[in-house]
């Protein structure tokens, strides 16, 4: 799944600029646009919670985003790996929508599925990862083969690289398909209210999350 634009990280504009104002957006806006309902942890979590990001497809429409839980994650600089104490889980909520026209008619937008929730979240958990002893000057052609990697094992949730895994969202016991590595664990799975669930997390047991939708996400920002 690809988006074109993620907001609440545009760079910043001159006051002033044509098609701006003087107030800077606030983060909590693009997940506002949103036409589905956002999803994080449940109340059985008691950590700090913050917004991320927004993605959008090539229509501007908000398809996705993600909420951290826990200690913000850092990537690990020149090849350290820290104290191992970070402990962190965030959520990815992505609408689920089929094949469609884009809203100009130029093109036609991709569908979105589990399989874009896993891969998401993998890339999420690639991006705070840094591995150990491995020289700044590898670790972009590391994630690049790791993102390949990703996209591979998000279209085969089916595989052997993939366990079931029955956790809680919104109360109701939901299948999700997982996996884990020397890096953290990813989640995947589905909802009933019509959007997807990816997760990813390290120090936080990804056998004891669940899942509920946010009330009021105006509390975040």
């Amino acid at each position: 799944m690809e988006t074109t634009s993620r907001m609440g990280d545009q760079p910043p504009r001159t006051p002033g600029e044509p098609g701006t104002s003087t107030a800077a957006p606030r983060l909590v806006d693009g997940f506002l646009m949103a036409p589905f309902r956002w999803y994080g942890l449940d109340d059985a979590f008691m950590g700090p919670r913050w917004l991320m990001h927004v993605g959008a497809s090539a229509d501007g429409s908000v398809e996705h985003g993600s909420i951290g839980h826990g200690d913000e994650p850092s990537v690990r600089s020149e090849g350290t790996e820290g104290d191992g104490r970070e402990r962190f889980a965030v959520v990815v909520t992505v609408g689920a929508s089929p094949v469609r026209r884009s809203a100009d008619g130029s093109g036609v937008l991709e569908a979105t599925s589990v399989s874009s929730a896993a891969w998401l979240a993998g890339v999420g958990l690639l991006s705070v990862t840094w591995p150990g002893h491995m020289d700044h000057s590898l670790r972009d052609d590391w994630l690049e083969q790791q993102t390949e990697t990703a996209w591979v094992l998000a279209d085969d949730l089916e595989g052997p690289d993939w366990a079931v895994l029955s956790l809680p969202v919104d109360g109701i016991a939901t299948p999700f398909h997982y996996r884990e590595s020397e890096y953290g664990w990813v989640l995947a799975g589905s909802t009933s209210q019509g959007v997807h669930l990816g997760a990813y997390g390290r120090g936080m047991s990804a056998y004891g999350v669940g899942f509920s939708v946010i009330k009021d996400i105006t509390a975040y920002g």
